[in-house]
């Protein structure tokens, strides 16, 4: 067992608090990696809150990168001091969603109850989605990870280990977003941002970002966006005369909120695709109309991670970003010392980032 310091969360919606834990070596298949960066995502957030289920203690944080320290027996394409993304997609690659190519949605990912962390009384504590990585150290599934160049800004990677493979691959992989297609992305935060990135490298005519701020309206023309349209009356009337009278071909809802599910149908034209990835809490419902969907041949589809393949996507987007194509480094708003990681949290909570990034080097 090795001693690492963490922030561990003991009871929902109470600060976390910095503290030693204990970490076991990895054992066959598993890797250790020392972080260098955690972003904060909103999902860490709804854990933090309660929203998703769990329990505690617990060690949130999924969205990081870092160097191998340590690997289990049979781990195959790492070496010690490789550079890697660690994602929360642990996939067992062999169920019937894995072997079609879905690994994003395995459906035996493994038993969370395994947990590597525990207290320094040897109590069990939660790794929140098989990941824990607002620590000094994790240990994960090998599945879990996708080695980066050495010399790419651990910050800027660790965006590309959720917020950026959601958006970007709910846009090119979930909407399949065809070049000449009207696409309108709800919501202008991180996950946002890089729907609106993936809709422009699809080749997208119109990209309409709607969003309650008018300043992140504005930022998302420079990550893409068309046109930009405040969610206040009945947006989707706008939206309708920019894209000249006819409805959205996809409307890609990055924000949590379930009401605004409730809307999301409003926006699109015959054969339009809502694609849902902001996730709400839950008992949150959201409702349609059945028949005016049907008729007009629309339909709603989940995207989970983007529906990625990391070892295939996450390389293609670190190609992307060192050609300039794809911003990431724009993407970071603040970064903060893990002792300073219930103000990072606040700070996100109170919408003034797009992404808030955990260091520790």
């Amino acid at each position: 067992m090795t001693k690492i310091k963490a922030a561990v969360c003991h009871a929902f919606n109470e600060p976390m608090v910095i503290e030693e834990v204990e970490l076991r070596a990895p054992q066959a298949g598993e890797v250790e990696v020392s972080i260098d960066a955690v972003a904060v995502c909103h999902s860490d957030i709804s854990l933090w809150q309660g929203g998703f289920g769990g329990a505690t203690p617990a060690v949130f944080g999924h969205e990081a990168a870092g160097i191998v320290t340590a690997l289990g027996a049979g781990v195959k394409g790492l070496e010690l001091g490789d550079s890697v993304a660690v994602t929360l997609i642990r996939a067992c690659g062999e169920c019937p969603s894995c072997g079609s190519g879905h690994p994003t949605v395995c459906e035996n990912p493994g038993d969370g109850k395994n947990s590597p962390l525990s207290t320094p009384q040897g109590d069990a504590m939660w790794q929140a989605l098989f990941t824990g990585a607002f620590a000094e150290k994790v240990v994960v599934d090998q599945s879990q990870l996708v080695k980066i160049p050495a010399d790419m800004p651990k910050d800027a990677a660790a965006l590309m280990s959720c917020g950026v493979i959601t958006g970007v691959g709910a846009a090119v992989n979930t909407a399949n977003i065809r070049p000449g297609q009207n696409v309108v992305v709800i919501g202008a935060g991180g996950v946002g941002l890089n729907a609106i990135q993936g809709a422009r490298l699809a080749g997208a005519a119109r990209i309409v970002a709607v969003d309650m701020n008018s300043g992140k309206l504005e930022a998302a023309k420079e990550f893409g966006a068309t046109h930009g349209v405040l969610a206040e009356g009945k947006p989707f009337k706008e939206v309708q005369k920019i894209f000249g009278g006819r409805g959205a071909d996809a409307v890609l809802v990055t924000v949590g909120v379930a009401s605004v599910y409730d809307l999301a149908p409003r926006y699109l034209a015959n054969r339009g695709k809502v694609v849902m990835v902001g996730m709400p809490h839950f008992g949150q419902m959201a409702s349609y109309s059945p028949l005016l969907m049907a008729d007009m041949g629309q339909s709603i589809v989940g995207s989970k991670m983007g529906d990625v393949v990391i070892k295939r996507d996450i390389p293609w987007m670190v190609d992307l970003y060192n050609q300039g194509r794809l911003k990431l480094d724009e993407l970071i708003t603040g970064r903060w010392p893990l002792e300073q990681v219930n103000e990072a949290i606040a700070d996100t909570m109170a919408g003034h980032a797009r992404r808030n990034v955990i260091v520790f080097k």
